[in-house]
């Protein structure tokens, strides 16, 4: 019922509101609408340290914060943002039927690794937690972190009651008692942490085989209009990487402010995941190629477990990927 009412609200707002792919005097967006979520990577530093103002002075940068992926899905589809942050699961639904979203991915956040991951209060295995309630935002990359640990654990979904809560209210479901495990992402996941168990990380699940990264997710028809809007993004998002590994103090007080964390304890999540510059994204393993391979191949496995009524063409994921747009951002 909650996921209808959001995708209702998206919708509403979207048909009463002008669109933002209007263009300045200078050629630039009249405005940039972003759709970002409380992960600790490089965009919560862009935004934190206004780069993205500063590079597009005529352009008007709107920063609106999402819980999940499937949220940011739906404001894609309304219409209402112009670039988002997505995990992977959910940019694999995206990219298939019935959805279909005009998106492309032009950059990664971040590998996931041990920022997600499945705790649990009593258990200590996976299999323990045979008949028990476990929470997870669904559609999102600890959806399917939390699918592919049931079976790496030798469990069915079918074997568990899985509940589908936003990362705030899981930890006030587990405060109250109400889930015995969740899989979900930091700054959450480190509250669990202090009273459960960790039983498997999504860094464990890519070594099985079973990847999830942040992707950001812009608008096939903003991409057209603002290329140069977009290469700026592209550099902004670069610089960020850039001053994690330079400046590592900086970089966490830019998270932690962002966060309400510590510095020790922001740059503590920062180096759960894995950050790629420009010139790295370009890999064959990432969007030089393999990354539309790791979306066909979730792809595969969602349809398996019944959560896609079929597997796109691996076609529809080589398209996706923005690597015109991210090699121009960096050719100079």
């Amino acid at each position: 019922m909650r996921k209808a009412l959001v995708a209702a609200l998206m919708l509403t707002l979207a048909a009463c509101s002008s669109p933002a792919a209007t263009t300045t005097a200078s050629g630039a967006p009249a405005e940039l609408r972003i759709g970002y979520q409380l992960i600790p990577n490089g965009d919560l530093i862009v935004k934190d340290q206004k780069w993205l103002e500063e590079a597009l002075p005529d352009t008007k940068i709107t920063w609106t914060k999402f819980d999940s992926g499937g949220d940011v899905n739906t404001a894609m589809v309304a219409g209402s943002i112009d670039i988002g942050l997505a995990g992977s699961s959910p940019v694999t639904r995206g990219l298939s039927a019935p959805l279909n979203i005009k998106y492309k991915v032009p950059w990664i956040f971040d590998v996931i690794g041990e920022n997600e991951a499945l705790v649990a209060r009593t258990a200590t295995t996976v299999a323990e937690l045979k008949g028990k309630k476990i929470a997870t935002p669904f559609s999102s990359t600890a959806h399917y972190s939390l699918l592919a640990a049931l079976q790496d654990g030798g469990l069915a979904e079918t074997d568990v009651t899985i509940v589908d809560l936003e990362p705030p209210d899981i930890q006030a479901a587990w405060a109250r008692g109400d889930i015995e495990a969740a899989y979900v992402w930091t700054p959450v996941l480190g509250e669990l942490q202090k009273s459960g168990k960790t039983l498997i990380t999504s860094k464990d699940l890519a070594a099985k085989g079973k990847v999830t990264a942040d992707l950001a997710v812009v608008r096939t028809e903003f991409a057209d209009a603002y290329p140069k809007a977009l290469q700026t993004w592209l550099v902004q998002q670069d610089r960020a990487v850039k001053l994690v590994r330079g400046d590592k103090q900086a970089a966490a007080a830019a998270v932690g402010r962002q966060l309400n964390l510590n510095s020790a304890e922001a740059s503590r999540q920062i180096d759960q995941l894995i950050l790629l510059d420009g010139k790295e994204q370009q890999a064959a393993q990432y969007l030089g190629g393999g990354l539309a391979d790791n979306l066909h191949s979730a792809a595969q496995f969602l349809f398996g477990q019944k959560k896609l009524d079929a597997v796109p063409a691996p076609e529809v994921f080589k398209q996706a990927l923005a690597v015109k747009e991210l090699a121009g951002a960096f050719a100079g």
